[in-house]
């Protein structure tokens, strides 16, 4: 059911030409090069073949025994982590002074591809770059559930796909579906590699030959409409390049799943994405204008550029979340909005966590949610401390002296206590009013602030903690 091998009814395949406002809509071309990139249409020179996230960043046990964070990515790059080597030890179970090797890209087993020297020739053909070498196919055969990750680094893959293509814009797909089409070649549509559901696995009985699809090199934001406030941009931008370039021009989008640095616009639509600022800025399927998919069948669009139109059944409710089994996603409209001038982020610290679900609960009842609010539990609290770096003397002092009024004043027990994280964004006013209603409630059931820097830090480990899974 992942291979786009599916037979669509003529009347639901809609392809005409799309009209907006030439006044208000502006052309952004392509991100000059690969140096400008969040990673290079060959992913595995930037991005490791066996893990997650940069080549550059990765927990690593120093000679003095202790953990460091190495790169200089994030907040937390180049610092010594003097508290996780104990918790790793005695929470996981972890063996830090024994770790397993990996095995190397040399020894990993890749079985033969299966051949279409008429696929092959189809797309020399058409210019679409194309590769059969093993180390691309290896890279494309897995998302990043842990038992692909563990045959990565322990086992090997019974199937991977046969060929990996390149398109770079929507006619190249819709030439690369026909001929697959013609050749009896099976697609995998391929993102940022980021899933975490199966679909980029290869089925181990399949006998026609697999491509993949890597819309990496579909980067482009195609225009900016800046009066209806809304972008159509290529499905393989990846999340952190297309804010970036959003950000320049004064706008964004709003969308901020954990992955935003490696996955892509179309595999937000494909796997009907949520993001960390939902709460004011929505899912994916909240921002979704307009949406173009190539099948077997001919190109699904509908006909307007509406947000929302009074009819149904609406097409947009089955591409979203398809994961690739119907089609490839070429390009995608979004809602924008302005950058927010203010943005600020703060913390919560309540006694248990039966007392943080209770104040999120009512923060919700009230509608006053910050852009992001997350409870975290015990457990998630102190694996938090863990990867806290060493403070100056000062940072010492003043951390001891917060842990005395915590434990000690108000009586919180440090094996109970839970921390909410929050980010306000909106103007000055709005911002100030949005804090007060909620420190006001939290202080209702008894929590006290644990200030912006606690929230700050919090709410960026995010991007990190995926990298502790290849610390063994």
């Amino acid at each position: 059911a992942r291979l786009v091998r599916f037979a669509f009814c003529n009347r639901c395949v809609i392809s005409r030409e799309m009209h907006r406002d030439s006044s208000s809509a502006s052309a952004v071309g392509a991100i000059g090069d690969d140096k400008k990139l969040a990673y290079p249409k060959k992913r595995q020179l930037a991005l490791k073949w066996n893990g997650w996230g940069y080549k550059d960043s990765k927990f690593q046990v120093k000679e003095n025994g202790t953990i460091e964070f190495t790169g200089g990515r994030y907040k937390i790059s180049g610092q010594e982590l003097p508290y996780l080597r104990e918790w790793s030890e005695r929470v996981v179970n972890m063996d830090i002074g024994n770790p397993t090797p990996p095995q190397d890209l040399d020894d990993v087993s890749v079985p033969l591809p299966i051949e279409s020297l008429e696929f092959e020739a189809e797309m020399k053909r058409f210019d679409v770059e194309f590769s059969k070498s093993k180390e691309d196919r290896l890279v494309h055969c897995h998302g990043h559930t842990c038992h692909e990750i563990f045959a990565l680094r322990h086992g090997k893959f019974d199937r991977v796909p046969d060929l990996v293509v390149w398109p770079e814009s929507h006619d190249d797909v819709v030439r690369i579906v026909d001929a697959a089409s013609k050749c009896g070649v099976c697609i995998i549509p391929f993102g940022g590699g980021t899933s975490v559901s199966g679909g980029l696995e290869c089925p181990a009985d399949e006998r026609r030959m697999i491509v993949s699809l890597d819309t990496t090199a579909m980067n482009k934001i195609l225009w900016v409409d800046r009066k209806n406030l809304t972008v159509c941009a290529q499905a393989g931008i990846i999340g952190s390049d297309f804010e970036n370039q959003l950000e320049e021009m004064g706008f964004c989008t709003g969308h901020e799943p954990d992955s935003r640095e490696i996955s892509s616009l179309g595999g937000w639509v494909a796997t009907r994405a949520s993001g960390m600022k939902k709460n004011v800025y929505g899912n994916i399927e909240d921002l979704l204008v307009h949406v173009r998919m190539v099948t077997p069948r001919g190109v699904v669009e509908k006909s307007c550029l509406g947000p929302r139109i009074s009819a149904g059944p609406d097409i947009h409710h089955f591409i979203l979340g398809s994961e690739g089994t119907l089609g490839v996603i070429t390009e995608v409209t979004l809602k924008i909005r302005p950058l927010p001038p203010v943005r600020k982020f703060g913390s919560i610290v309540f006694a248990d966590f039966e007392s943080g679900v209770k104040c999120l609960r009512e923060v919700a009842r009230q509608r006053c949610a910050p852009a992001s609010i997350r409870l975290v539990d015990n457990e998630q609290f102190q694996f938090g401390h863990a990867l806290k770096f060493a403070p100056s003397w000062i940072g010492a002092f003043k951390d001891a002296i917060k842990k005395i009024y915590v434990t000690k004043f108000k009586g919180f027990d440090p094996q109970k206590l839970c921390v909410a994280t929050c980010l306000y964004e909106g103007n000055r006013e709005e911002v100030s009013i949005q804090e007060r209603r909620v420190n006001a409630i939290a202080r209702s059931f008894g929590a006290i602030s644990a200030g912006e820097e606690n929230g700050q830090r919090g709410y960026l480990l995010t991007f990190v903690i995926a990298y502790l899974r290849d610390l063994g």
